[in-house]
């Protein structure tokens, strides 16, 4: 299946304005099938990757990642993605959980999310120190939420259009819009960008009708739209066998000794990609080595 997932960045008004626009259906789609997510739990990481991906893609250096987290008071408990400008993934403490839909007939993400909490945004820039951001959940919907993060955090307004369109197990579309003006830009294209919001706020529907680039042509019509940049998406984990390596020496020589102890091996389960890395007690006893002599040194 050739993957059609990506983002474009677009340029309004002779630079004015900063517009990302992306589909990400099919990265949505794996994400639901690992997880095996309910609609609801669909929807609520679909939207968390698609904005987590606008973060990503604004990262310049090759090694340079970001991480959200969404701490709420709802079932879900904690919500993470994690983008390296076009990948990402994404994990849920309780990506199963279903609750009765809202009284409009739409799926209740703020309720399974929660309505207060924090959003947590963690830059990796590669060097010693992270950038960690933080504000108050608005809403547990995420799309606000992320543009909370962007006015408080980051003091740059922002309209952000996040959208999940699910039936049964399907990801019918998938994809997000984040707008922000530039510093310098007119209050008149500021007021016409507010006008047209209404057309934006249930994105993944007008994605059934129309391709991201039809729809950038559509909204953004008289306002000189140019498409500087397109990047895939997809859903991809970095997990490893050595890396859960890392992740057991980590433990310990004590909790290490007692798994050997046990005489039952470990297995270890990747929160993004649910891979299972199984080890046995004499390879176990060999990590103990390995970090015995990381000790001495």
């Amino acid at each position: 299946m050739i993957n059609r997932d990506e983002m474009l960045q677009i340029d309004l008004c002779n630079g004015q304005v900063r517009v990302m626009l992306c589909e990400t259906t099919e990265t949505v789609q794996q994400c639901a099938d690992i997880h095996e997510t309910t609609p609801v739990c669909t929807a609520a990481l679909g939207r968390l990757m698609t904005g987590t991906l606008m973060l990503g893609i604004m990262m310049k250096g090759d090694d340079e990642s970001v991480t959200v987290t969404l701490k709420g008071d709802g079932p879900m408990g904690s919500l993470v993605a994690v983008a390296d400008h076009g990948d990402v993934r994404a994990c849920a403490d309780y990506p199963q959980i279903d609750i009765p839909l809202r009284e409009d007939g739409k799926l209740d993400v703020g309720g399974a999310v929660g309505h207060t909490g924090r959003m947590s945004v963690i830059k990796d820039l590669g060097m010693k120190k992270n950038y960690i951001g933080q504000s108050e959940l608005v809403s547990g919907e995420i799309a606000m939420d992320f543009a909370n993060y962007f006015t408080v955090s980051e003091q740059q307004p922002s309209l952000v259009a996040l959208g999940v369109l699910v039936n049964g197990t399907t990801v019918l579309k998938a994809g997000g819009l984040l707008i922000q003006p530039l510093p310098g830009c007119p209050d008149e294209i500021i007021d016409q960008l507010e006008l047209r919001s209404p057309m934006f706020a249930d994105i993944s529907r007008e994605m059934t009708f129309a391709s991201i680039e039809q729809l950038c042509i559509d909204w953004f019509r008289g306002m000189e739209p140019r498409i500087l940049e397109r990047t895939p998406l997809r859903y991809r984990c970095t997990c490893s066998r050595e890396r859960m390596e890392k992740a057991l020496i980590s433990l310990g020589r004590k909790d290490l000794q007692s798994l050997i102890d046990d005489d039952k091996g470990a297995e270890l389960i990747c929160h993004f990609c649910r891979n299972k890395y199984k080890f046995t007690t004499e390879q176990l006893k060999d990590l103990l080595a390995v970090s015995g002599k990381g000790r001495n040194t």
